[in-house]
């Protein structure tokens, strides 16, 4: 990426520098034996079916430093003399002194090419300041021209600016002219260009100036490498993104960990779990070595296609490094084999983590009774509970919720309130997800009456109730034919200034005019339009239109006529309108 800069009376020509190289850090690699039943037992794993996959992303983004007021005009021509002046007049004790044209230089630098540089880069701030981008940069090229050196704080700003709004080769002259003119850009801003010049697909430029970056004394980063490869594997471009991370170790690059995990991803999606271990194996002879969390994302993703052959050949691959399976590799088996019901695969990797010192955790507990309670296995996944309780492994408030909703939906009640009453013994307090459970759990049984102890209990707890609480709750009465308690309810809830949606109201309306009590409805009705929230006149006319509908004509008349006494429609309106 070289650019002319043309000196008064003199031509020099610029060639990209060679890039430096600096010392790489060598990862040593560990060898050990792998265990044989272990191994043995992975094998039984090629005949399950398909998982899930948690895979891992990294995304560096570059700093957020901008030019205030950046209302750039693409403009290929100088303003005119008039407006330049007006410019340098709003500058303080700064004027521009017109004198006589040379021929010699190029008409089109204006008065700028008769000030010295401290005048031109108060211009030049000014025009920053004001997002005259194009003029900054063409003024940029004229102090390059009268071996003026530019104020770089101010370049940096311009190349921003212009990277932001896709004028990539302006931003890439003056990132030249800043650079040999002495002054050295930051990551950020090299960054930002290397982005902007992926984001256009011109990867051969982004390589280019990567490798521009050390010689102007600025060291490409993890951002840098990461933008590069991910745009060769956008574009298809496998092998040229697995020599480039080659080639960038063999000059010296520090083996990144981010880097190389997202490189192995990638060719782990688009080629395959095979493939991605040949490249693994490369790159531990150029000295840039595996982790566990390289392992894990490739375990993660041949879960998510069901390939269990394929974790098995990463694992054996992590073993004969000399590394075990943690806690994340074992974790992501069991939830892939628990959501497909592999309950036998999963006992023997239990098995297995106990016989690793690596003892199931809380979250390890959470994933085997979430799975277990998904398929309806009740019974199993009460026994995990005490499993992990009796192995002083406490459970969290996750644990809880799960059991309780398991229970709630068999419709084991006593058990869910007598897990609520340990739950109220231990150190992990019940949250409001807890007890919208219990409360769903309770209405859709008709227990109301303890529905609405726990209501009180959990107020008493300092736990406000929400939507779902109060939905479920007056859902519950009505459905009871407790009309009258869901209207105390919502007397209640319109006291403490909380919001309910029309559907509670309409709900309520309607099981007041099945039971023949309009005035009680009116209430209700005159309730509603007293709240915070005061629906259209479209909400009124649909609750009065469905009471009709369902054959209480009479009902929905009375409706009708109060809201035209209150002048929510006008005097003379039909139901029908």
């Amino acid at each position: 990426m070289g650019y002319t800069v043309v000196p008064p009376n003199s031509i020099i020509e610029l060639h990209c520098l060679p890039n430096l190289q600096w010392c790489s850090r060598q990862v040593s690699l560990q060898h050990g034996v792998v265990n044989n039943h272990r191994t043995q037992f992975y094998s039984q794993l090629r005949d399950l079916g398909a998982g899930r996959n948690v895979s891992l992303k990294c995304r560096g983004l570059p700093g957020n430093v901008c030019i205030d007021r950046v209302n750039e005009v693409d403009q290929d021509e100088w303003s005119s003399e008039s407006h330049v002046l007006a410019v340098n007049k709003k500058l303080r004790g700064l004027t521009i002194t017109k004198k006589s044209h040379d021929p010699s230089l190029p008409s089109s630098d204006g008065p700028f090419v008769e000030n010295d540089e401290k005048t031109n880069n108060k211009i030049l701030q000014n025009f920053c300041s004001r997002g005259k981008l194009t003029d900054a940069s063409k003024l940029i090229d004229i102090m390059a021209r009268r071996n003026q050196i530019p104020d770089f704080h101010f370049c940096i700003n311009l190349i921003r600016g212009l990277i932001r709004i896709d004028r990539i080769e302006k931003a890439s002259k003056v990132l030249q002219i800043m650079v040999m003119s002495g002054g050295v850009p930051d990551t950020i801003t090299y960054n930002m260009m290397v982005g902007g010049l992926c984001k256009r697909g011109q990867i051969r430029s982004a390589i280019a100036l990567l490798d521009e970056m050390s010689v102007s004394g600025c060291e490409p980063d993890v951002i840098t490498y990461n933008t590069i490869l991910r745009t060769m594997f956008d574009n298809g471009k496998f092998k040229q993104a697995i020599g480039f991370w080659k080639d960038q170790l063999r000059k010296g690059c520090p083996p990144y960990l981010i880097t190389y995990t997202i490189l192995i991803e990638q060719v782990c999606k688009q080629c395959g779990i095979a493939r991605a271990i040949e490249v693994l194996d490369d790159m531990a002879i150029e000295g840039c070595s595996p982790d566990i969390v390289t392992y894990n994302s490739l375990v993660n993703f041949s879960c998510k296609q069901g390939k269990y052959d394929d974790a098995v050949l990463v694992i054996n691959n992590l073993l004969s490094r000399g590394m075990e399976p943690n806690s994340i590799t074992y974790n992501t088996l069991l939830h892939s084999l628990g959501s497909r019901g592999c309950w036998d695969a999963v006992d023997k990797i239990l098995d297995i983590m106990n016989e690793a010192s690596h003892s199931p955790t809380v979250f390890t507990y959470n994933i085997l009774i979430n799975g277990l309670c998904k398929y309806g296995l009740v019974d199993r996944a009460i026994n995990s509970f005490n499993q992990m309780v009796s192995k002083n492994c406490q459970p969290d408030i996750v644990t809880y919720n799960t059991v309780l909703g398991a229970l709630c939906k068999e419709g084991m009640l006593n058990e869910a309130l007598q897990l609520l009453h340990l739950l109220n013994g231990s150190s992990c307090s019940p949250c409001l997800i807890t007890y919208n459970t219990l409360i769903d759990g309770l209405a859709k049984k008709g227990c109301m009456e303890k529905a609405m102890v726990l209501y009180g209990q959990m107020m008493e707890n300092g736990i406000s109730p929400d939507d779902i609480t109060h939905r479920t709750l007056i859902w519950g009465f009505c459905r009871a034919d407790q009309v009258e308690e869901a209207v105390d309810l919502l007397k209640e809830i319109g006291k403490r200034g909380n919001k309910m949606r029309n559907s509670a109201y309409r709900l309520v309306i309607h099981g007041l005019c099945k039971s023949k009590k309009v005035d009680m409805a009116i209430q209700v009705l005159e309730l509603m339009i007293s709240s915070r929230y005061k629906p259209d006149d479209t909400v009124f006319s649909t609750i009065v239109k469905k009471v009709a509908d369902d054959g209480m004509t009479e009902e929905a008349y009375k409706l009708w006529q109060k809201l035209i006494e209150w002048k929510v429609f006008e005097k003379g309106t039909t139901l029908l309108a």
